[in-house]
This record gives structure tokens, C-alpha cells and sequence, in this order.
């Protein structure tokens, strides 16, 4: 192994090792009066993620809210040379990219999910993931995105926080990709009311057209309750599995998705659906748990792209997409309302 190697790993060993003292971690605490959060920042020394696939900015470690916990951990271990996640007995353990939890964003290109640039990029070149930076393309493997690269250039990343709001902007210019952009994304709580608004602004200020997709993966538990018997999920559209659900222990009723069993062991549900238009409206999803008395609506202010739901034994998570193209010198912006 080269120099190389050895350092990256060693790296992500030490990152893995750095999540344990947990004080270590830059953090901000918001409050409204109705709602608390906590927010982990972006840091590439201390920061508590440290992977390559979701951007850095506004992980939501925890929210509170009348008695309940929306968010945190959804895994019990980290492991560097897990790929996504393993059951290693009681325990759920993620790889380093993995390793995330709240509301975190993921940007990808369609329809190969792949980050911007990569196509083009010779091995040793660079590619951009939006919120991250410029990564090195190590070798012609495949592009995974639960794999580790190396961060060529993190750009430049500037914190703003207030009593209510954190304010995250990230400036990247990749001479080798040709990929230049201005990132914001604000995440506040909205005065006297149980809301948190996510609003983005993305500015290109390279050569090249950014067009991209972007998603949120929701990774939601509520008070830790394991999916099941009491929560459902509905949608503001028409929705439609796009393959039978077979053992996967989850049913339609109408446009909302329920649960006849809960989650235990190694079970897992995953599906896409269709069913939504070309209308901003039809970005509205409503998680509801009976069992706690409480939910949370998310609406977004562009249309869908395409939406999935993933879950397991500790966290329910539908992913909404929507899709951009950014000429050079022109700016895109987007809206999330989280209402509890």
C-alpha cells in the first residue's frame, strides 16, 4: 500500500475514533421556545461527518418538540471497511459515508447517480459533490457513493448562527473539473411556531451548467419507535408502488403507506413511487405516529423529480428529488417546510 493509502485510512480510522468523544463535535443549539435542535457543523477535522456522499451542512442531530425526539443515531457503530451498513448482532454499523442521521442532503446526477464531473474525470482527476468538494477519482472502479475519496478541495466554508437559525455557505472552484459554485443553506425555526424552514441558494460561478438532482433522506424516529403497527406515511399525490411490496411488511391503503408488522431483526422496506406531477404541490409528505401522538409534514416549494422510501428496525425515511440546471453566472433556489 502507498503513502497514499495508508493516510486516508488512517484518517477515517481517526474520524471514527473522534465520533466517540462527542464534546469534540462543533455543534449549534437552536431554539424558538416551542422547538430545540442541534445541528452538527461542517469540519473536516472534528466534524462528526466526515463522509463523501451527503453535504455537510445542516445535519440535525436532534430536534425536540412537545416531549418528543424527531431525530439522532439510527446505527450503534461506525466501521470504516463497512460498506452502507451491516447487523453485526444487536448492533447496526455503518460505513463512514453512512454514518448521518436528521435531514441530510445528497446531490447526484440522473439517471446514473453519479456526482458532477466524474464521466469526464481521467483517474487522479477531480469530480464535485455540492456541499462537499472537489473529490480525487482514485482508479475506473465504479462510482459508489458508500465509498471514501478524497476531498482534493473542500472550498471555503463559512457558519453564521443566531438564537433561531444556522446559516451554512460553502464556496468551491474546481479549475479541473471546470465545476465553480456559491452553496447556502439556512436552517432556522420559524417564531412561535413548531416549523423549521431548510432554504437553499445555489449560485454557479463556473464554466460549466450544473444540472443536478437533489435529495433529502428523512432519516426519521420518532421517540425511537421501530416502524410499524400506528405509523404511516401519507403522500399529497396519488401514490403507486412502483413494484409489488411482496415480503416487504408494508401496505397501501389509499395514498398512505402503513405497517401490519413492526420492523425487527434484519427486515427492511424500499420502494419508488409514481403518481405525482409536474406541480409543486405534489411535494407533501406526512409521516404520522399514533403510537406517540405525533408526526411531521414536509412540504417542499419545487416539483418532484422522483421519490423513494427506505427503512429498517430504527428509522423511516421517505427521500422526495427534485432536479436542477444552473447555467454559469445564474442561481437556483429551493424551499423545505418541516411542520411538527
Amino acid at each position: 500500500m502507498n503513502k497514499l493509502g495508508v493516510c486516508v485510512i488512517g484518517l477515517a480510522v481517526a474520524a471514527v475514533f473522534s465520533r466517540c468523544a462527542a464534546a469534540e463535535h462543533p455543534r449549534a443549539t437552536i431554539d424558538n421556545g416551542k422547538i430545540k435542535a442541534t445541528l452538527y457543523l461542517p469540519d473536516a477535522k472534528h466534524g462528526f461527518y466526515v463522509g463523501t456522499r451527503f453535504d455537510w451542512s445542516g445535519m440535525v442531530s436532534s430536534l425536540e418538540y412537545a416531549g418528543h425526539n424527531y431525530y439522532g443515531p439510527w446505527f450503534t457503530k461506525v466501521d470504516p471497511d463497512v460498506t452502507d451498513f451491516v447487523y453485526k448482532g444487536s448492533d447496526i454499523v455503518t460505513g463512514t459515508c453512512s454514518s448521518i442521521m436528521g435531514v441530510p442532503e445528497e446531490f447526484t446526477t440522473q439517471p446514473d447517480s453519479l456526482p458532477l464531473g466524474w464521466k469526464e474525470a481521467k483517474v487522479g482527476g477531480t469530480f464535485v459533490k455540492i456541499g462537499i468538494g472537489a473529490l480525487r477519482k482514485p482508479d475506473d472502479k465504479p462510482y459508489s457513493n458508500y465509498r471514501l475519496y478524497e476531498i482534493a478541495n473542500g472550498g471555503k466554508w463559512t457558519v453564521r448562527t443566531t438564537a433561531t437559525s444556522v446559516e451554512f455557505t460553502q464556496e468551491l472552484n474546481d479549475p479541473g473539473s471546470g465545476y465553480a459554485y456559491l452553496y447556502t443553506k439556512r436552517v432556522s425555526l420559524v417564531p412561535g411556531k413548531p416549523e423549521m424552514l431548510l432554504e437553499h441558494t445555489l449560485r454557479n460561478t463556473g464554466k460549466r451548467t450544473i444540472a443536478t438532482s437533489v435529495y433529502d433522506h428523512n432519516f426519521t424516529s420518532i421517540d425511537k419507535l421501530a416502524p410499524g403497527p400506528g405509523l404511516s406515511i401519507l403522500f399529497g399525490f396519488h401514490a403507486q408502488p412502483v413494484a409489488p411490496f411482496g415480503a416487504m411488511p408494508m401496505k397501501m391503503a389509499g395514498d398512505r403507506l402503513e405497517f401490519p408488522r413492526t420492523l425487527t431483526g434484519q427486515d427492511k422496506v424500499a420502494s419508488l413511487f409514481t403518481g405525482f406531477g409536474s406541480s409543486a404541490k405534489d411535494y407533501d409528505i406526512r409521516i404520522e405516529d399514533r403510537r406517540a401522538g405525533t408526526g411531521v409534514h414536509i412540504a417542499g416549494n419545487r416539483p418532484l423529480a422522483k421519490v423513494n422510501v427506505w427503512g429498517i428496525r430504527t428509522v423511516i425515511s421517505p427521500e422526495p428529488f427534485i432536479e436542477m440546471t444552473v447555467a454559469p453566472g445564474s442561481e437556483f433556489t429551493w424551499k423545505i417546510t418541516y411542520d411538527y
